[in-house]
């Protein structure tokens, strides 16, 4: 072989070697993609419900129950969600009894996100009813103004006095049946309960009207 076919042939192979090793580069990884994030779950807020919503939601497992059920007390309870302004609250319980039976049972309407208590409507156990509350039982139509309602009269009659003192004042709410006046009355108390009131508020249940006020 001649000299300028070597190195004609040389330089064939060289080339064949530079292609091959530009060739033989590795592969890069395809990049991945990282899963998404979980969306933070959504911290869930407390219901406020008015008397009337609770009690009618209440008088449904009630009747359950007992066909015969009908409620004898309705009170609102002060929690760390709400103060019980505008006559709503999370927590509200009734008193129910039958006649058939001789028995009662109470049930609590909450929208309460508490621990403490559950959300929704559960019941305690049956057991017997004290020899009053024959007398104190009422028909939930004689049930007209809501606590809403109630809160609102009470405003005109010194609570908005109470209020602006103290913007975070605890309202409770009573609904309770009054034999001697035949009627159903709200007993709106400014404070946490009956010993530490500053003022409590009468209203009546079915017309909506003004009683009396005081301390």
């Amino acid at each position: 072989m001649t000299t300028s076919r070597l190195a004609a042939f040389a330089a064939i192979i060289l080339i064949l070697i530079t292609l091959a090793g530009c060739g033989s580069r590795p592969t890069q990884p395809a990049a991945t993609s990282q899963p998404a994030a979980a969306p933070a779950e959504q911290k869930k807020e407390p219901v406020l419900y008015t008397g009337k919503q609770c009690l009618s939601s209440m008088q449904g497992l009630a009747l359950r129950w007992q066909p015969d059920a009908l409620p004898f007390h309705l009170e609102s309870e002060v929690t760390t969600e709400t103060t019980g302004q505008d006559g709503k609250s999370t927590i509200w319980r009734a008193f129910f009894a039958s006649l058939s039976r001789g028995t009662m049972k109470t049930f609590i309407c909450s929208g309460s996100r508490l621990l403490s208590n559950p959300y929704g409507i559960t019941s305690t156990t049956e057991s017997a009813y004290a020899p009053n509350v024959p007398a104190l039982i009422f028909d939930p139509s004689y049930f007209q103004t809501d606590s809403d309602k109630a809160y609102a009269v009470t405003l005109q009659h010194g609570g908005s006095d109470l209020v602006k003192k103290d913007p975070q004042q605890p309202v409770v709410y009573l609904l309770e049946w009054e034999p001697k006046q035949k009627g159903l009355f709200w007993y709106v108390i400014y404070g946490k309960n009956q010993a530490e009131r500053k003022g409590i508020c009468v209203i009546n249940a079915t017309t909506g009207a003004f009683v009396r006020a005081g301390k």
